[in-house]
């Protein structure tokens, strides 16, 4: 039995004799269904195909699948005196990626902002001794391949390590989670956002949307709730989902204003003025 992966999300489903019937993250009104209609690949079909690639991201190490594949975001490795943590997934994983992050003191355990980036997370836990993946459990009906390395918390706050703590922020969905690092920014702490808190072109405002690719954004409900979560925690950096989409310094500032401006045109464009 194969292990089929959604060409369009980059999600590996449960071991099957056929392909499956379709894929439930993207027939989601928040992801989509390419116009050629749902394709599907394998992990040794991938290999053929692709390479990763690796480069720095404002100081972390980025990994990423080269050529891009699937919705193209990139992992990023993230050091602590207790080993490293792998943040967020690509679906390429090769014996070479592999080695060159085992040669960088391994893994000892994943997280991973939203379903999107699910990917094939089993296969780099496995890759790894199975190390934890954390997940919040509010997304677990999004797990398309079960497995025992999932580590599912619930509440608000979970740490993961010495200076790692994964925050319930939700928009883009319910048990979407950032991971705050304290040690990030040269001290002043850093925020991994995934794409929860886009960093967007200008790479001096972030997005908030429900759907990106199908442009359905946030009520003012889902970001106040955002500017709640987040604002207690102190950074200076945030780092995006895509290849150097970051915002190295400033980033607090930057999450202000930008929920500021979000709420501002809410407000415009339905007419009401507080």
């Amino acid at each position: 039995m194969e292990s089929f992966i959604c060409t369009a999300c980059g999600t590996q489903f449960a071991p099957s004799d056929a392909v499956p019937p379709c894929c439930p993250i993207c027939e989601d009104e928040r992801q989509f269904i390419p116009e050629t209609g749902q394709g599907w690949t394998t992990l040794a079909a991938l290999g053929r195909t692709h390479l990763t690639a690796f480069r720095d991201e404002a100081g972390l190490i980025g990994i990423g699948d080269s050529p891009g594949f699937a919705i193209n975001q990139r992992a990023l490795l993230v050091p602590t005196p207790a080993g490293n943590i792998l943040w967020d997934c690509i679906a390429l994983v090769e014996p070479a990626a592999v080695k060159i992050i085992q040669a960088l003191g391994g893994l000892t355990a994943i997280a991973i902002s939203h379903p999107h980036y699910y990917t094939t997370m089993l296969e780099w836990s496995l890759a790894f001794g199975n190390v934890p993946i954390h997940l919040h459990a509010a997304d677990r009906a999004w797990v398309m391949n079960p497995g025992p390395a999932i580590r599912f918390w619930e509440g608000d706050t979970q740490s993961i390590g010495p200076g790692l703590t994964l925050i319930r922020c939700g928009g883009h969905f319910s048990g979407g989670q950032l991971l705050h690092w304290a040690e990030g920014a040269q001290g002043k702490g850093a925020i991994l956002a995934g794409d929860l808190l886009q960093v967007v072109a200008d790479r001096r405002h972030l997005g908030f949307m429900r759907s990106y690719p199908n442009f359905i954004p946030l009520g003012a409900a889902a970001i106040r709730e955002i500017e709640a979560v987040v604002s207690p925690w102190d950074f200076d950096a945030i780092y995006g989902a895509f290849w150097n989409r970051n915002l190295p310094s400033g980033a607090k500032q930057v999450f202000g204003t930008s929920i500021a401006r979000h709420l501002a045109w809410l407000e415009k464009l339905s007419g009401f003025t507080d």
